[in-house]
């Protein structure tokens, strides 16, 4: 993602502050419409012509920054060459990108480890892999998390805190803002360079009332403007389930698939579908939200207005709620998974029940969606086959089950960090770069393939083309 100038942001660096330079697109302006400002008669762009040069400068240092992750640091000679930009395009570029604090430049013989020579030393560009370019965020109901991401692309710094219960969209928004900066003080990360932050937010982000994906539902929208006067940077937004089905289709659990179903069994319900490698939307923001399919429509009312949802019946407070009325004390969400990883009862049947239900709602999901993958994730999730197995039972039965078809069933890889990173994949494809960040560990995760013509069959996964069986 590019910018143009920008004033004061706040950072963690000497000098995080970015000076005006009014001259530097005027210049480029110029040269690209081939005309000469006068003494005394200022050359007018029209808007559409000053727009255009935008994205024509924005391009350019796209490119130079892509050279840079490709090849590592380069002298100035090695990326004209490398990006075919002129030599003053170039040093209007590394100048701005040096400001910024985007990039250094450093000796070659340094970078080396060689000793130093006579003369001037030859100057090499490198990407500062202690600035912050990408800020992903993922607001839940009670938790917060926060990734950063350098201009490399890499992942430099996490960070989860706990969330007031009650506050508004302004405390969320000052909330966030200071998990980033304390997270860049920990790190040792400067804030200057950054380029755009993802937000994450669960339940509707784009008002369903409207048609029109620019319109946000009140909150989600104060939030985001509370973020973007604070860093002044852009910030884009969406559900974070379906930003956590993003960064699983792109690093985690169904990279290399196109089509898959994704399920957050969590705190809430929710989910995220990915066909033919896009994500899904809808005509008024929101498809996938798969924890309100009503089970019973005769059921408790719940907070979408309608009644007997799906999160209502298998949430993680509905299922401590149904353990205390069977006569248990898990306590917390920890100590039910404790309890029924155990074969405490009535943990194990609560989750076991729980996890019935969601398959049921997934099967139905799945005749509709015909997905290659479908990823559970969610704290329920790391219980293994003692949840992926009643699941798998439901979509074997209940999907099309004649139908000669075979689909992957994953537990989640990215843990809690999914949403962050997704809203740091939807950065950079809202700014057209088609970069991943280098490949993230990722723990084994429980897998296998579903045959829904035969309920009892499952089998090791069958990987992908070029991709390497997982868990």
């Amino acid at each position: 993602m590019t910018a143009g100038s920008r004033t004061d942001r706040p950072g963690t660096g000497s000098d995080t502050r970015r000076r005006e330079r009014p001259s530097e697109h005027r210049a480029t302006e110029h040269r690209a419409t081939g005309r000469a400002e006068t003494a005394g008669e200022p050359d007018v762009v029209p808007p559409e012509r000053t727009d255009a040069l935008r994205r024509l400068r924005g391009s350019h240092e796209a490119a130079v920054l892509a050279e840079l992750r490709r090849s590592g640091g380069l002298s100035r000679s090695a990326l004209m060459t490398r990006t075919g930009l002129s030599r003053t395009t170039l040093s209007e570029i590394v100048s701005d990108l040096l400001e910024r604090g985007t990039v250094a430049e450093k000796s070659a013989a340094a970078e080396a480890g060689l000793p130093r020579q006579r003369g001037r030393p030859a100057q090499q560009i490198t990407l500062n892999a202690r600035g912050a370019e990408l800020i992903g965020i993922d607001l839940r109901r009670t938790r917060l998390q926060v990734v950063i991401a350098n201009s490399a692309h890499e992942v430099v710094g996490r960070r989860e805190c706990r969330l007031p219960a009650r506050g508004g969209p302004d405390e969320r928004g000052a909330a966030i803002a200071a998990a980033v900066e304390e997270l860049a003080r920990a790190g040792g990360l400067d804030l200057g360079p950054v380029q755009g932050i993802g937000l994450g937010l669960p339940g509707y982000v784009h008002d369903p009332a409207t048609a029109d994906p620019a319109v946000m539902t009140p909150d989600a929208a104060r939030t985001a403007a509370a973020l973007r006067r604070h860093f002044r940077v852009p910030v884009v937004t969406d559900n974070n389930a379906r930003l956590a089905a993003l960064a699983e289709v792109t690093w985690g659990a169904a990279r290399g698939y196109r089509d898959i179903v994704y399920a957050r069994w969590s705190e809430g319900v929710g989910g995220g579908l990915v066909v033919d490698g896009r994500l899904v939307y809808g005509a008024h923001g929101v498809a996938g939200e798969l924890g309100h399919v009503s089970h019973d429509p005769a059921g408790a009312p719940c907070h979408c207005g309608g009644r007997g949802c799906l999160e209502g019946r298998i949430s993680v407070p509905a299922m401590l709620a149904a353990c205390a009325a069977r006569g248990g004390t898990p306590g917390d969400a920890a100590g039910l998974l404790a309890q029924a990883a155990a074969g405490q009862e009535p943990a194990r049947t609560v989750v076991t029940d729980a996890a019935t239900d969601l398959g049921r709602g997934l099967a139905a999901l799945a005749a509709q969606t015909d997905p290659e993958c479908l990823v559970i994730d969610g704290e329920p999730a790391t219980l293994g086959d003692l949840v992926l197995t009643p699941l798998r039972e439901q979509l074997a039965a209940l999907s099309l089950p004649s139908a000669s078809r075979s689909v992957h069933v994953r537990a989640a890889a990215l843990g809690d960090n999914a949403a962050a990173l997704g809203a740091v994949a939807l950065l950079l494809r809202t700014a057209g770069q088609g970069e991943e960040l280098p490949d993230i560990p990722l723990p084994a995760g429980p897998s296998a393939t579903v045959h829904p013509a035969a309920a009892d069959t499952t089998a090791p996964v069958a990987s992908p083309p070029g991709r390497a069986p997982q868990g």
